[in-house]
């Protein structure tokens, strides 16, 4: 179902094999300090056009000026062939080593040009909402650059193995990078012809889920129906199947609450939970039904009770899987009806931040960084994968996929 090609990738400088100085994690997971950090790497580091820095105040076009800079900024580096286009058409084996919870863990996938489509047609499945924001951005940058960097986290159902057996890595790697986490990333190239369709013929059978990526996937669709022909996008598919399908839970950081205090959270909470003191928020592990929360002086836990929870408040339609989501019991028996926190507030970003590492959620509360920290369990791929076949779409921030795929190992250029 899903139409995939192989790509003259660029890379920089045309062979360098150790490429951790000029990649990046995707736009939206770098903020100020990060992106210092980056562009202090290289001159050449990738940071420099997925998520250029505004101008000086007073430049000629103001904010205008960010993305021909990055226009420029990546003109400069073709011309002095600083990243380099292959010499020949290819698919690339990816992995990613990492630890979790002290084991570690590979994720193995491939890196591939796939057609861009309307939801409606069922070849791409979303899970999550956007924002229009982030799109106009993306937008306003890929028609300045036509630099397809961002490599989007596309899941795909392998049952028998077979994707994985053709793009399984063979030799050494053409590129290896470590995160800013220390995580290992490494490329090969697979430019086979039988090898190349073969990945084709198996990719047009299937369906896949956009895991990460859901701005950008929805900017290179309309891109694509401004400019016929350009319905290629940059892709990194995954099989569901496959070890290394980590997700992490977004905590929820509150702030801005109007008379928010925890006693009383806690005896409105009652009306549907469980409450108890929570003597250690660090050494918590939260479930879909026991979520935490933690201010500045207290902690406590919240279990949903099996008996009140047909009467949460729960939006109309909604299936049994989205409702069992841990974020869901957040949402709507939490955030929505005792706190007041809108699905609006929640797109404004006004009240509600988010950190994947429950350490520094509890660190901001105890801090009186935010008025209380909400602690959750993590989602699933099985729980992703119910709602999702279901139609339904999760919540906001119900997932954080783990580690990021980089951006700069190998990117395209879009046609004019």
């Amino acid at each position: 179902m899903v139409r995939v090609e192989p790509f003259r990738g660029y890379r920089y400088g045309g062979g360098t094999r150790d490429v951790s100085d000029v990649v990046a994690p995707p736009y939206d997971q770098i903020g100020p300090a990060m992106q210092d950090v980056l562009y202090g790497m290289s001159p050449a580091n990738i940071v420099r056009v997925t998520l250029p820095k505004d101008p000086p105040a007073g430049g000629k076009d103001g904010v205008g000026d960010r993305y021909r800079g990055a226009r420029e900024t990546l003109a400069g580096w073709l011309a002095a062939r600083t990243w380099v286009a292959e010499e020949r058409p290819a698919i690339y084996p990816y992995t990613q080593t990492y630890r979790v919870e002290g084991m570690e863990v590979v994720r193995a996938g491939f890196i591939a040009l796939g057609e861009v489509s309307e939801y409606a047609r069922g070849m791409v499945v979303p899970h999550e909402r956007t924002h229009a924001g982030p799109k106009v951005d993306r937008m306003r940058l890929l028609e300045a650059t036509r630099a397809d960097a961002g490599l989007l986290f596309m899941l795909v159902s392998d049952p028998g193995g077979e994707l994985r057996t053709v793009t399984a890595p063979v030799g050494a790697p053409l590129m290896e990078a470590r995160d800013l986490k220390g995580e290992r990333h490494r490329v090969w190239r697979l430019d086979e012809p039988e090898a190349v369709e073969r990945v084709r013929a198996l990719m047009a059978e299937r369906a896949v889920i956009i895991a990460d990526g859901h701005h950008r996937y929805e900017t290179a669709v309309e891109y694509a129906r401004r400019r016929p022909g350009a319905e290629l996008k940059l892709m990194a598919f995954f099989a569901l199947e496959a070890a290394g399908l980590t997700i992490f839970p977004n905590h929820r950081l509150v702030h801005g609450v109007p008379g928010l205090a925890l006693p009383g959270l806690l005896e409105s909470a009652r009306r549907w939970f469980e409450v108890a003191p929570l003597g250690d928020p660090l050494g918590f592990r939260a479930s879909p039904t026991t979520l935490g929360v933690v201010t500045a002086d207290r902690a406590a836990t919240l279990t949903l009770r099996p008996d009140a929870a047909a009467t949460v408040p729960w939006p109309a339609g909604t299936s049994a899987a989205w409702r069992a989501l841990a974020v869901s019991v957040l949402h709507e028996g939490v955030l929505r009806p005792l706190l007041g926190i809108t699905d609006a507030m929640l797109d404004a970003k006004t009240h509600v931040d988010y950190t994947a590492d429950q350490a520094e959620a509890i660190a901001v509360a105890r801090a009186g960084g935010c008025q209380a920290a909400f602690l959750i369990a993590p989602t699933t791929p099985a729980e992703l994968l119910a709602v999702v076949r279901g139609g339904e779409i999760l919540p906001q921030k119900s997932t954080h996929f783990y580690p990021k795929l980089l951006d700069g190992l190998v990117f395209h250029r879009l046609p004019a």
